[in-house]
C-alpha cells in the first residue's frame, strides 16, 4: 500500500515548496500558487479599479511632460491669475499667480509616486533585516529593539517625522527619509511577528538540520514564506507614505515652491481661500483617489494570498445545495451525522474550469458509533471531514444535498450560526498538533478558548475546567502544565492537549484526522485507548480518518473504503473485514501488518492514487485492479448493496475476496 504523504488534497493545494505535477504533468507547486494568485486579483473587481487607478497615475508621472504645452515651473502670468476651469484654455483653470493647475497635476504625481517609493524603499531595507534578525534569534537584541520600537511607533508617524526633519532639514528627499524610518519600525515589528511563527514550522528544522546556516535559513527559507503580508503592508505604507507626503509639503517642511507635489499645491491654494477653493480641489480629490486606490489594491494582495479569500466564489462555510441524487444508502434511524451527495471542487490554475476531489459521498453515524474513513493518502478522506464543519480550504468549494446533524440541515446555514456548531457540537482532532497549536499562546489559553466563546466561562471557570481536561486526558500535573506552551510538550502530549480541545464543549461528533500520525507504538496505543474510553464514557459519535486498517480494527463499529475521492465500500466493522466486497478493500487488508513470518516482498496495491485531474469517468481503481474486465471500463459506477455491504464494483457478486480470516488461515 502506498502513502505519498500526510494530507488528502495535497496534489490540489500545498503550501509544500516543493513540485508536484499538475494536468500537464510539469507544472510546479509554485507555478500554481502563482496561477490561484493572479486568478483570485482578477476576480476582485474593486481590487482591480484601484490597480488600474495606480497604472494611470504612474503612466501620467511618466509621460507628464509630453500631455501639457505647459512645464512644471510655469512662469507667473499675473493676467491669468484665478481663472475658472475652461477659461482661456485652462482645462482645470490657474492658481493665484497664473499657473496651469492641470499641469501641476500631471507632475504632481511624479513627486507623490517617488516620495512613496523612497519613504517604502527606507523602511523595507531598515526594517526587513532588523525584523528578520531579532525575530529569529530573539534574546536580549530582540527586548531592547522592541522597546525602542514601540517607543517610536507610539507617536503619530508625522510628528516623528517632524522631529526628524528638524535634525536633517527641510526638503522632500530629507522629509521621506524621516518618514521612512518612521515606516521601518511599522515593517521590523511585522517581519518580527511573522518570523516569530515561521521560525517553528518543520521545513526550518529540516534546513538547520540539513547544515544550512543561520542567514540561509533566513533569507532563503523563512522570508520567501513571510513575504506575502510584507507585500500587502508595502502597499499600505505606500498610501500613508503619500499622505505624508501632502501633509508635510502643506506645512511647508516638504516640498518645495518650485516642486509641483500635491500638498504644495494645497499649501498653495490657502493663499487664494478667500476668493475661490477651487485650486485646492483637483490636488485634494488626487491625493484622495491615490490613497484609497494603494488601499483598495493593499486589500485585494491580502484576499489573494490568504487561503481565506475567495475571490467571488462562494462565501468561507458555505456548502452549496445541490439536488438529491439516488440514496443507495437509507438513513440510520438513529444516525447523528447524515451526508448525501457531498462534493468538493477546485479550480484549475489557468482555467474556469474545475476539478472534483470529492465526487458524491454518502454516509451516517449513528449515536455513540465510531465510523473509520480509511484509504490511502491522497483519497480525499481529510478534505471530507472539513467539508462537515465548513471549512474547505480556499478556493474550493463543497456541494451536497443534505448534511444533517443531529437533526439541524447545515447545507445552506449562515456562517456565524455554523461557527456556533464549530467546537461546540463538532469537534476535531488534527493530525499534526505542533502545527494545529499556536505557538504564541499557552495550552491553557487555546483549550479555553471554546470554553468562553461557546459556553460563557469566565476567565477563572474556564480555567479550571481546563485543568480538569488536562487531567481527563492524561496530562500530569495539570495545574502547572496548563501555562506551558506547545514546544513544551512532547508529541503524544500535545495530542492530548488537542483531544482536551476538541472535548472541551463536550460536543455531539468528534473528527478524529489520523491522530496517531507520528507517534510511537506505545503512546499511539495510549492515544487510541483514551480515544476509545472517551467516546464510550461520553457517548461521543466518532469520525476516524485512518490509512491504518490496525487503528481501525481497534477502534470502529463500521468503515467506509474511500479511493480517490469516492466512497468504494462501506459497512460494518465484521462485514468489511471478514468479506470484502471490492478489490481496493482486499488490498488494504492484504497489506496489514501481521505478527508472522513473510518471505519476499511485502504485499502492496500497484501504482498509486491519481490526481484528481486524472481520474476516469468508469471505475477510478480500475487501472491497479488485477479484476478489472471491460465492464469495469465503461460508464461511472454508483455505490450498491451487495453481499454483505455497500460497494462500487460491478463484480462484487462474482469475485471471491480474502478477508482478515483468509489471510489469518493463509499465515498459519
Amino acid at each position: 500500500m502506498t502513502d505519498a504523504g500526510s494530507g488528502d488534497i495535497d496534489t490540489v493545494i500545498s503550501a509544500d515548496p516543493a513540485t508536484a505535477g499538475g494536468p500537464d504533468g510539469g507544472e510546479t507547486q509554485s507555478g500554481k500558487t502563482k496561477s490561484r494568485f493572479w486568478a483570485r486579483l482578477r476576480k476582485n473587481k474593486v481590487a482591480l479599479a484601484g490597480a488600474i487607478y495606480l497604472v494611470f497615475v504612474v503612466a501620467v508621472a511618466i509621460l507628464a511632460p509630453y500631455l501639457t504645452s505647459h512645464d512644471e515651473t510655469f512662469a507667473t502670468r499675473f493676467q491669468d491669475i484665478l481663472f475658472s476651469p475652461g477659461e482661456a484654455g485652462y482645462v482645470l483653470g490657474t492658481d493665484h499667480v497664473g499657473r496651469d493647475i492641470l499641469t501641476r497635476l500631471f507632475f504632481g504625481s511624479r513627486y507623490a509616486l517617488m516620495a512613496g517609493a523612497e519613504a517604502v524603499a527606507v523602511a523595507l531595507i531598515i526594517g526587513i533585516p532588523l525584523g528578520l534578525t531579532i525575530g529569529y534569534f530573539r534574546g536580549w537584541v530582540d527586548r531592547i529593539v522592541m522597546r525602542f520600537v514601540e517607543t517610536v511607533v507610539a507617536v503619530p508617524a508625522v510628528v516623528m517625522a517632524m522631529a526628524i526633519i528638524a535634525a536633517l532639514g527641510t526638503g522632500l528627499t530629507n522629509a521621506m527619509l524621516a518618514i521612512g524610518l518612521v515606516y521601518s519600525m511599522i515593517i521590523t515589528r511585522l517581519t518580527r511577528a511573522e518570523v516569530f511563527a515561521a521560525r517553528e514550522e518543520l521545513y526550518v528544522d529540516g534546513a538547520r538540520a540539513a547544515g544550512a546556516p543561520s542567514i540561509r535559513v533566513m533569507w532563503r527559507h523563512i522570508l520567501p514564506n513571510v513575504a506575502p503580508p510584507l507585500i500587502v503592508q508595502t502597499t499600505l505604507l505606500f498610501a500613508q507614505a503619500v499622505l505624508a507626503e501632502a501633509a508635510l509639503s502643506f506645512l511647508g517642511i516638504g516640498a518645495t515652491s518650485s516642486q509641483a507635489s500635491w500638498g504644495r499645491m494645497l499649501r498653495d491654494a490657502e493663499l487664494s481661500i478667500d476668493r475661490t477653493i477651487w485650486p485646492a480641489i483637483p490636488p485634494g480629490i488626487a491625493v484622495f483617489l491615490t490613497v484609497v486606490a494603494f488601499n483598495i489594491f493593499g486589500d485585494g494582495l491580502r484576499d489573494a494570498f490568504s487561503r481565506e479569500a475567495r475571490g467571488g466564489r462562494v462565501g468561507v462555510g458555505d456548502v452549496v445545495k445541490t439536488e438529491s441524487g439516488p440514496d443507495t444508502a437509507p438513513r440510520q434511524a438513529d444516525s447523528l451525522i447524515s451526508v448525501r451527495d457531498l462534493s468538493v471542487n477546485f479550480p484549475i490554475p489557468g482555467s474556469d474550469e474545475d476539478v472534483n476531489v470529492v465526487q458524491g459521498v454518502n454516509f451516517d453515524i449513528a449515536k455513540g458509533e465510531v465510523l473509520a474513513l480509511v484509504g490511502e493518502s491522497g483519497s480525499g478522506k481529510s478534505i471530507t471531514a472539513l467539508s462537515l464543519m465548513g471549512l474547505v480550504p480556499d478556493p474550493g468549494i463543497a456541494s451536497s444535498s443534505s448534511i444533517s446533524l443531529d437533526g439541524r440541515e447545515l447545507v445552506g446555514m449562515e456562517f456565524d450560526e455554523l461557527r456556533t456548531i464549530r467546537g461546540k457540537d463538532i469537534g476535531i482532532i488534527f493530525q499534526e498538533p505542533s502545527a494545529a497549536l499556536n505557538p504564541a499562546y499557552t495550552v491553557g489559553r487555546q483549550v479555553a478558548e471554546p470554553l468562553r466563546v461557546h459556553l460563557g466561562m469566565s476567565k477563572s471557570e474556564a480555567r479550571q475546567r481546563v485543568i480538569e481536561l488536562l487531567g481527563e486526558v492524561g496530562i500530569p500535573d495539570p495545574e502547572k502544565r496548563i501555562d506551558a506552551f506547545p514546544h513544551q510538550f512532547s508529541g503524544g502530549m500535545a495530542q492530548r492537549v488537542m483531544i482536551a480541545m476538541a472535548l472541551s464543549c463536550e460536543p455531539k461528533l468528534l473528527i478524529a484526522d489520523e491522530p496517531t500520525t507520528a507517534l510511537d507504538v506505545t503512546v499511539q496505543g495510549q492515544m487510541l485507548d483514551l480515544l476509545g474510553e472517551l467516546a464510550a464514557e461520553r457517548d461521543v459519535s466518532v469520525m476516524l480518518i485512518t490509512h491504518d486498517l490496525g487503528v481501525v480494527a481497534d477502534l470502529a463499529d463500521r468503515v467506509a473504503v474511500m479511493y480517490a475521492g469516492e466512497i468504494v465500500e462501506q459497512g460494518t466493522l465484521a462485514e468489511v473485514f471478514a468479506e470484502p466486497q471490492h478489490p481496493y478493500t482486499e488490498g488494504l487488508i492484504t497489506a496489514i501488518p501481521r505478527n508472522e513470518s513473510r518471505f519476499g516482498e511485502l504485499p502492496t496495491i500497484p501504482g498509486v492514487v491519481p490526481p484528481p485531474w486524472d481520474w476516469p469517468n468508469h471505475c477510478h481503481f480500475a487501472e491497479r485492479c488485477e479484476y478489472a474486465t471491460d465492464a469495469c471500463l465503461h460508464g461511472p459506477i454508483e455505490l450498491m448493496p451487495s453481499a454483505s455491504s455497500l460497494t462500487r464494483c460491478v463484480r462484487a457478486g462474482e469475485l471471491d475476496l480474502a478477508g482478515v480470516r483468509d489471510r489469518a488461515e493463509e499465515g498459519s
